[in-house]
């Protein structure tokens, strides 16, 4: 006796492709499933996380795209935990971490290149140097608020520590690519991203 399958058995099979890194099936099956319920978020971001395990940021950008474009917005995940009678919150990390890497392979082929003389540790060979800048929590900031603000709103960003040039050139780059400005105040000024440029003058 034959049956259509219903959203739990192509939601199944969608995750089964996340195991097995099955790209071209995982469409298929995300595809089906957004049939049945196009306002299903938790499809978008499964399909989104294969794509990014396969190293396709480009694809990861456009279903980010459609999300926005479709007002979908996924529950954040959120942990707590309790240090020294103080409850500290961390939200979204992972996705964030996605985003950068997409925002990141976007901005290479705009011309950023990682400038290795703000990598502040002792690390051999050029990828690990590349690294350690990767995630600095000022490039954190932009792509949470790339994430969560309203398209054309300005981002504000708040910093401890002074800007290194490297962050300071990967926000100058993605307020071009992105079409958005930001403004990050660090111990010594206010810099207002716009367009490529800051009002620092690249002296700071």
């Amino acid at each position: 006796m034959g049956f259509e399958p219903d959203g739990a058995m192509w939601r199944t099979l969608l995750d089964g492709c996340r195991a097995h890194k099955n790209v071209d099936l995982a469409m298929h099956a995300a595809e089906q499933i957004l049939k049945l319920n196009p306002q299903d978020a938790g499809s978008y971001i499964l399909l989104s996380n294969i794509y990014a395990n396969a190293g396709r940021w480009d694809d990861v950008a456009g279903i980010r795209k459609v999300m926005n474009e479709k007002g979908i917005k996924k529950q954040p995940g959120c942990s707590w935990i309790e240090v020294g009678k103080q409850i500290h919150t961390f939200v979204l990390i992972n996705e964030i971490k996605i985003q950068l890497e997409s925002l990141i392979q976007r901005l290479v082929r705009a011309g950023y290149v990682p400038d290795l003389n703000f990598v502040l540790k002792d690390l051999e060979g050029e990828e690990q140097r590349e690294d350690s800048l990767r995630y600095h929590s000022e490039k954190l900031a932009v792509v949470f608020g790339l994430m969560n603000l309203p398209k054309g709103q300005t981002i504000r960003i708040r910093k401890n520590l002074r800007i290194c040039g490297d962050c300071h050139l990967f926000v100058k780059l993605a307020t071009k690519l992105e079409k958005r400005t930001i403004v990050i105040r660090d111990p010594i000024r206010y810099h207002h991203f716009h367009d490529g440029a800051c009002s620092c003058g690249d002296y700071w």
